[in-house]
């Protein structure tokens, strides 16, 4: 998520200005296994930058704990409210990331390339030593969390991209992308009645697909959650919070579909989902910085967020969450989501 999202460069005042353009993950190195592009995987080399308010964030973040990699991959969490220096370590003493040492996220960005004109980005891992930005590419990063890190998983981490579902799941979460994921943003971000409304009916009709997948089985693709669970989860976690008023996809409330209402509910509560989800930074996030849409930068109170602990009853579905394997262990000291922010 960043400024790029509505214009390379835009300050915070073009969202909802500008016509809306995801631009691509202009870092696209890979940290693998065999080091191919130069970054192998290596424990404690590298940390991954997020803010808990954005979705692209939060797949990695949830993808983490669930794969046990956070003594592997150190956590730079920054404040939901970025200016246009881009994400900032406010949150941290001094107003400095305490492992990486900078101020601005865009430091990062500007050692691996001088002068960088584009977007400054989240999820973002850098590489410890040299302070570059190695990869901000959120669609491949939790692929290879899931696959290259293999080593350093924990025991009974899930297989999160299985090779024999691994078509599936991409055509699901492809959809879901195009639609979901980024068509709230295309809504939201609208310029023109006729582009709201054609990206509204992408939301609903994907959503409406997804809600008729579901009726019937608990996850997405397979009996156990995948890559493709957690790419729906970090949109319709945030759904009735900001994306029904502020990105006016408002035709119902997530809690309005039973079918999706009890899908994330069940994540919500499965360990490594719901205790990665800051509510707070995700709607002063959104209502403060996106000042074209909200110019009063008026956080709203609501909605009540009590419902998400009650029971689902997916569970009599079937399915098994982690297959094989084993739930995450607690949240690591110093990475709990505070308990104001939380239902």
């Amino acid at each position: 998520m960043s400024s790029a999202a509505t214009g390379e460069g835009a300050g915070n005042t073009e969202y909802g200005r500008k016509a809306f353009k995801r631009s691509k993950s202009h870092f696209a190195d890979r940290i693998t296994a065999d080091g191919r592009d130069g970054w192998p995987v290596e424990p404690g080399r590298y940390r991954l930058v997020v803010s808990r308010a954005c979705p692209w964030a939060s797949r990695a973040l949830v993808s983490r704990r669930l794969l046990g990699l956070e003594d592997a991959l150190s956590l730079g969490v920054t404040d939901p409210i970025q200016d246009d220096r881009s994400w900032r370590f406010t949150l941290d003493a001094d107003d400095r990331d305490p492992v990486l040492g900078i101020r601005f996220l865009h430091e990062a960005y500007d050692k691996r390339e001088t002068d960088y004109p584009g977007g400054v980005s989240v999820p973002a891992v850098v590489d410890v030593p040299s302070g570059k930005l190695v990869t901000n590419d959120f669609q491949q990063i939790t692929l290879d969390l899931a696959t290259e890190w293999r080593d350093l998983h924990r025991p009974g981490a899930p297989d999160l991209y299985p090779e024999a579902l691994r078509d599936e799941i991409d055509e699901v979460a492809e959809g879901i992308y195009r639609d979901v994921n980024n068509g709230v943003y295309r809504a939201g971000f609208a310029t023109s009645q006729e582009k709201y409304e054609a990206a509204y009916r992408d939301v609903f009709r994907r959503l409406d697909q997804v809600s008729e997948r579901l009726r019937d089985q608990r996850y997405l693709v397979g009996d156990t959650l995948t890559e493709a669970d957690i790419r729906l989860f970090t949109t319709l976690v945030r759904f009735d919070a900001v994306y029904h008023g502020h990105f006016k996809c408002n035709r119902n409330k997530l809690e309005q579909d039973p079918v999706l209402w009890g899908y994330v509910r069940d994540l919500y509560q499965t360990p490594g989902f719901g205790d990665t989800v800051d509510f707070d930074h995700i709607k002063r996030h959104y209502y403060v910085v996106h000042t074209g849409i909200n110019p009063t930068s008026i956080v709203p109170a609501g909605p009540d967020l009590s419902g998400w602990l009650t029971p689902h009853h997916r569970e009599q579905l079937g399915g098994r969450p982690f297959g094989d394997g084993t739930p995450p262990g607690p949240v690591p000291a110093g990475e709990e989501v505070p308990a104001g922010h939380r239902p």
